[in-house]
């Protein structure tokens, strides 16, 4: 059972808001790939707002996936594209349908 999470979220900076969302997108095979990773969801929370939330069935899975190539892609554009450093946060899942 995927009761594993992690929840990221990151604000784009002025005018870069559409590079943030093409990223995101792009990173869907990346996700894919990624066997360790059940879900995978790209966000736009507002105008310029984003987040990912991805689920996982064990620390493995996640740890993997923090350590990934969108990881790794996403801290590599970070200073260009984002105002500031992402938030993420390991969360465990409580219940879901």
């Amino acid at each position: 059972m995927e009761n594993l999470a992690l929840l990221a979220h990151f604000e784009a900076k002025p005018g870069k808001e559409q590079q943030v969302a093409d990223f995101l997108t792009s990173a869907l095979p990346l996700a894919e790939a990624e066997s360790g990773t059940i879900r995978w969801y790209a966000l736009q929370l507002g105008p310029s707002t984003f987040g990912i939330f991805d689920t996982f069935t064990d620390d493995a899975g996640r740890d993997a996936h923090l350590n990934g190539e969108i990881a790794k892609a996403l801290m590599a554009s970070a200073d260009e594209l984002l105002v500031s450093t992402p938030v993420i946060d390991k969360v465990k899942i409580l219940a879901f349908k």
